[in-house]
């Protein structure tokens, strides 16, 4: 058993603030000793070690007491959350020493970097356990495994054009712990086949309006209810970057061809020029 002071010399946690975790019930001593000292074992002082770990990534105190009482989380998986969070720190470390370097050499690039390797590791695996099982099955015919797909994921999230992108989208949601948060949380199976059905639907309506003036009543509308889905599909709070973005993916060369086949020739250029024209205004 360890005292109070005892504690504080070995991890440099003043003996206020271990007051304070026991009386906020973040952790309490293993006992106390006759004359009303608090004491602590070896498990006590592993606990500590999992809150200081979760408090140099500025966790909230109630946060990380929420995680250390879930009883669905056990001590390998939350040391596993840990390592994830130290590998992600680590690499953004990295990544910054090493753009410091290349303005010591002279090399002052831009550098557009916004998620690490293991986070968009973690995005995909997110994205694969969510996603239809319909479209998940296209995709992995189209790779021929998911070990391709993940490997065409990978380069295609880290490019700097793709890392450009997300830089827009993190503003969107308000900064990137916002986006992470939802990316880790998304809307259920069934939920997001629901909304894909919706969106389908939209899509084929509103190319049935493509001979249409595309400031038509009838072509805004559609667009209109478009954006609507897809804000809350996306859970963000204004829509109309995000479907500015959309457009981007509409003219993309890779994916015109699979959506002007799906649809019609021109449908691609059409959705694009049809969001364009409704959000320019707004």
């Amino acid at each position: 058993m360890r005292t109070v002071k005892e504690i504080s010399e070995l991890t440099g946690i003043s003996v206020r603030t271990l007051h304070y975790y026991d009386e906020i019930g973040l952790l309490k001593p293993t006992e106390k000793s006759d004359a009303g000292y608090r004491l602590y074992d070896d498990r006590a002082l592993e606990i500590l070690q999992q809150i200081l770990f979760f408090r140099e990534f500025d966790i909230p105190l109630k946060e990380i007491k929420a995680v250390l009482e879930n009883p669905a989380l056990e001590r390998n998986q939350i040391l596993q959350m840990q390592r994830k969070m130290l590998v992600a720190k680590k690499e953004r470390m990295e990544h910054l020493i090493a753009s410091i370097d290349d303005i010591l050499k002279g090399e002052n690039k831009m550098d557009f970097t916004i998620f690490t390797k293991t986070e968009v590791e973690e995005m995909f695996q997110t994205m694969l356990e969510h996603m239809p099982e319909n479209m998940r099955n296209i995709a992995i015919k189209e790779f021929g495994s998911i070990e391709q797909w993940k490997k065409h994921y990978m380069e295609v999230v880290s490019s700097e054009e793709m890392q450009k992108g997300y830089a827009k989208v993190v503003e969107w949601y308000g900064g990137k712990d916002k986006f992470l948060s939802v990316a880790r949380t998304p809307v259920s199976k069934e939920v997001a086949e629901s909304y894909n059905k919706r969106i389908e639907a939209i899509l084929q309506k509103l190319i049935a309006k493509q001979n249409c003036d595309i400031d038509s009543f009838e072509v805004k509308e559609l667009v209109g209810e478009y954006g609507f889905v897809m804000k809350q599909l996306a859970q963000i709070k204004e829509e109309k970057g995000f479907m500015m973005a959309q457009t981007q993916y509409y003219r993309n060369e890779q994916i015109k061809p699979m959506i002007d086949e799906k649809y019609g020739e021109g449908a691609s250029d059409f959705f694009a020029q049809a969001i364009e024209n409704y959000y320019k205004v707004k």
